[in-house]
């Protein structure tokens, strides 16, 4: 631990991830499967292959790639109601993000036409399930590809760099790099980055909660998520292994 920095909650310091897992293959049915853990909270990501894309696209010779994200009943307490008929507006807005973000490193030219499908579903939520989902989902997506077997795109062509993401906050005025749930709720600012192995940022999503934060702060939350980031493309890689684009 760094001079100044303090303990939380959970014990880490101030510029720790909470301990990830990343399990390939977990789901049998779909060709990319992931479940990752952030501490406590779990994240099935699993994705599936059409040979086929949305109408605007045909014949453009480009594939697609989109996200679905749900939280299940029990991901929380109190009971998550189901989504039936209506996504309600939070759902939206994070599904759209992991897509943003896996189009943000897809050649969707050298996908060709064909749709990938990325299901990320909270089985447990503790805070972070979008940025969870993004590291979760990118690792599924590559064995997607990896799986198609009719005219097959060359991995090293479709990925164009590799995405994760994270959370950082400040909490009682202390940069924390991946909050959980307790420290999100307290936070003064909440941030979300998205960022490629290149460190090269897809996203920010910062808001100050009842609080303001400095050009300074900011610049402290960035630099976090960013070695925050680094540490994720790390497990990211060893997960892949030798199916590592470009490997």
């Amino acid at each position: 631990m760094l001079p100044g920095m303090s303990q939380r909650i959970d014990g880490r310091p101030d510029d720790q991830l909470r301990p990830i897992k990343i399990e390939r293959g977990f789901a049998s049915n779909a060709p990319g499967s992931v479940m990752i853990h952030a501490g406590q909270t779990m994240v099935l990501c699993t994705a599936s292959v059409a040979a086929d894309v949305p109408p605007w696209l045909a014949g453009r010779g480009k594939g697609w790639v989109t996200a679905e994200y749900n939280m299940l009943p029990g991901s929380t307490s109190p009971r998550k109601p189901r989504d039936r008929a209506k996504v309600d507006g939070r759902t939206t807005e994070i599904q759209r993000l992991i897509g943003r973000s896996l189009r943000a490193v897809v050649d969707l030219e050298a996908l060709g036409e064909r749709s990938i499908t990325v299901d990320c579903d909270v089985i447990r939520a503790d805070g972070g399930t979008r940025t969870a989902s993004i590291t979760g989902a990118f690792v599924a997506l590559v064995d997607a590809v990896r799986s198609i077997d009719i005219d097959p795109p060359d991995p090293s062509r479709v990925f164009r760099d590799s995405v994760a993401a994270v959370s950082v906050g400040l909490v009682d005025r202390r940069v924390r790099l991946d909050l959980n749930y307790h420290e999100d709720a307290a936070a003064e600012v909440d941030m979300n980055v998205v960022m490629t192995g290149g460190d090269r940022f897809v996203e920010v999503q910062g808001t100050g909660e009842e609080a303001t934060f400095s050009a300074t702060e900011l610049q402290q939350l960035v630099a976090a998520a960013t070695a925050g980031v680094a540490r994720l493309t790390e497990l990211q890689r060893e997960s892949l292994g030798p199916h590592w684009p470009g490997a």
